[in-house]
Order: structure tokens, then C-alpha cells, then sequence
């Protein structure tokens, strides 16, 4: 499969843009109606699309905070016609590459965690599926939920608890699960959520 011969600098992000979110809102819609036949064949269609690939790979190389971040093969950042090839060979594989264990230090502690920095084409292919993955999701989250999400903050649930117990007296329960996640074993999620 040859792709057509762009420059990364004459793309037009505009376009592109559109051409992505008009098929994250089939899969969105698809979720929604429980068409899951057509939800998986959209997300192939999007895994595939160059646009998608090509705004997954401007993400990752131009818009990101950790853009500059080197994984284990050393490549900090990519020049235009780099970005372009990268998109060219963007595909879906089994398996990842090491990722760069940097321990950084827990704020108001001595103790350090553990952060893995992927190489730039991990990064692309992870900013590609979340592109597919996401509007499937979205149409299936409760509309009350606030982690981890697009267009959402911690100023959105903080408004929407002091709106629920604005009305009358409740109770509120603080719980810290983040050690919890990391415990349990991640073999289980994908047939919880019945998805590879």
C-alpha cells in the first residue's frame, strides 16, 4: 500500500481533524444504538485512516507536554519528513517495545514511583487507539463520571458534588484505591470489559 506524498508542514490540520472526529461520532453513535458489529468494523476503519495516524502522530511529536522525552532507542524529537514516515509505517503490533523506567520523586514524600517512557512509535500507536477506543467509551460511561476523561476536570465533579449536596445533608466517603489498581492482576480487565 503506498501512501500519497505529503509534507508534513502543507497538511491541513483542519481537514484532517474533521475527517477523524466525523468517524469517532459513527462510533459513538454505533455504541450507543449496541451496534457492535459496526463499532469494531468503524474502529478498524479509523486504526487505518491516515488522517487519524497522522493527527495521532502530531499529538505525540508536537503537541505533547513530554514531547522532547527520549525512550530506550534515544530519538527526543522527529523532523518533519520523520513524522511523515512514521505515519507511513504506523500499524498495530502485538508486542511494545521496552519502555525507559525514570523514577521520579511522590510529592511531600522520600518515596519515588516508577514512570515508563515508550519509544516515539509506541507513543504514536497508543495516541492512535485511544483515538479509536475513546468514543466507544464515552457513549458507555455514566454521565456522573469524571476521571480520565475528554472535556472534563476535577472543577467539574467538585461542581457537580457541591450542586448534589447543596440540596440537603449527605455523607461523603474519601477512599484511596490507587495502590489497589496496581495490586490486581491486569489479565483479568480485557474480559471484564470483553475486548482484547
Amino acid at each position: 500500500m503506498s501512501m500519497p506524498m505529503y509534507r508534513w508542514e502543507l497538511l491541513d490540520w483542519e481537514t484532517i481533524e474533521r475527517q477523524v472526529f466525523k468517524l469517532q461520532k459513527r462510533i459513538y453513535q454505533a455504541s450507543q444504538r449496541g451496534d457492535v458489529k459496526a463499532v469494531h468494523s468503524l474502529q478498524k476503519l479509523l486504526m487505518n485512516s491516515w488522517s487519524a495516524k497522522c493527527l495521532a502522530v502530531r499529538r505525540v511529536t508536537q503537541d505533547n507536554q513530554g514531547k522532547k522525552t527520549a525512550g530506550v532507542d534515544g530519538v527526543k524529537s522527529l523532523r518533519p519528513q520523520q513524522r511523515m514516515a512514521l505515519v507511513g509505517y504506523l500499524k498495530l503490533i502485538p508486542k511494545a517495545r521496552p519502555v525507559r523506567r525514570v523514577w521520579i520523586p511522590k510529592p511531600g514524600t522520600q518515596e519515588k514511583r516508577g514512570l515508563g517512557i515508550p519509544v516515539m512509535y509506541d507513543r504514536a500507536l497508543q495516541a492512535l487507539v485511544k483515538l479509536t477506543l475513546e468514543p466507544e467509551w464515552e457513549a458507555k460511561f455514566e454521565p456522573n463520571s469524571y476521571g480520565f476523561r475528554p472535556g472534563r476536570s476535577c472543577h467539574d465533579a467538585v461542581e457537580a458534588i457541591f450542586h448534589c449536596i447543596s440540596q440537603k445533608e449527605k455523607y461523603v466517603l474519601d477512599a484511596d484505591i490507587a495502590k489497589c489498581v496496581r495490586r490486581d492482576s491486569h489479565h483479568g480487565i480485557p474480559e471484564m470489559i470483553g475486548r482484547d
